[in-house]
């Protein structure tokens, strides 16, 4: 757990996560890896192009153009960081995952091309959050853009599940590095507003329901506001849906941490839906917590 790892593919935004990876390994004293995947198979089997001989080289020297691009962008972000490069021929799912195993965290860019660009909003994004052994963050900047907001608070989606106490432990522990204001969302009802009947149900209960999330969320901060008391935290009770929710913050945070799978209203938040929005959409960094396994 002493590097943070990430992942390029030669376009701006994977540079951008270069940037951003080598100065939080700076602020904490960690190493960097850089992976570019060639991903030999596709190119050889889907591309139609008859045996490695011809093409490898030529693969293969992008491939180390890439990587000498981004070293040289981690070296001006962070001249004392200690950078290494991994290149290898398979999947960059595969690498990144196994690379996780001794990483305090993966980092992707927001979009990207060729291999990397379905990484952060396709099935392999979701392959890596859900296999991956430490947190992984998908840069995304404001509108659009690789601009990294560095103001802002550290926003935390949080549902009382395990996964969003691994959630909640991460944002603290990034509020308190960062000096920024902690804001911890819980969106205790997912239902939408076009679901007439679903509202009938919830109507006469809300006030009730409303105090108990209410009471929840205290007792899920009180221990963590005790380990960080440096850290000033705003609550955000919500009866609304998580993705919509976040989305709005992410726009005012320089950080949305939220867990891999939870209960309630953050059920399958970065799995489904809510992590396509999330991926394509936030307009700061977005990092996924997984629940260890014992």
């Amino acid at each position: 757990m002493n590097r943070i790892v990430v992942g390029v593919d030669g376009a701006e935004p994977g540079r951008a996560a270069v940037r951003w990876a080598a100065a939080v390994a700076a602020e904490r004293g960690l190493g960097l890896l850089i992976v570019h995947a060639l991903h030999v198979e596709q190119w050889a089997y889907g591309g139609g192009l008859a045996g490695p001989v011809p093409w490898f080289d030529v693969l293969a020297g992008e491939g180390r153009r890439v990587l000498e691009e981004a070293v040289t962008e981690a070296g001006s972000t962070a001249p004392g960081v200690r950078v290494d490069t991994l290149m290898p021929a398979d999947s960059p799912v595969s690498t990144l995952v196994d690379a996780s195993k001794s990483a305090t965290m993966v980092v992707v860019g927001g979009t990207g091309k060729g291999f990397f660009g379905q990484m952060t909003l396709g099935s392999t994004a979701s392959a890596l959050i859900a296999h991956a052994h430490c947190p992984v963050v998908v840069l995304r900047g404001r509108k659009g853009t690789t601009n990294q907001p560095d103001a802002g608070p550290v926003v935390v989606g949080i549902d009382g599940s395990p996964t969003s106490e691994r959630a909640l432990e991460a944002a603290f522990d990034e509020a308190s590095r960062r000096s920024a204001t902690l804001v911890a969302v819980h969106a205790w009802s997912d239902v939408t507003y076009d679901d007439v009947y679903g509202m009938a149900r919830l109507v006469s209960q809300w006030e009730s329901i409303e105090d108990d999330e209410r009471r929840l969320l205290a007792q899920r901060l009180a221990g963590w506001q005790e380990k960080y008391p440096d850290v000033t935290v705003e609550r955000s009770l919500v009866r609304d849906r998580p993705r919509q929710v976040l989305l709005e913050w992410s726009a005012k945070a320089r950080l949305v941490v939220v867990g891999s799978r939870g209960r309630g209203g953050f059920t399958g938040l970065l799995l489904g839906s809510t992590s396509q929005a999330l991926a394509q959409h936030a307009e700061c960094p977005v990092m996924v917590v997984r629940r260890m396994e014992r």
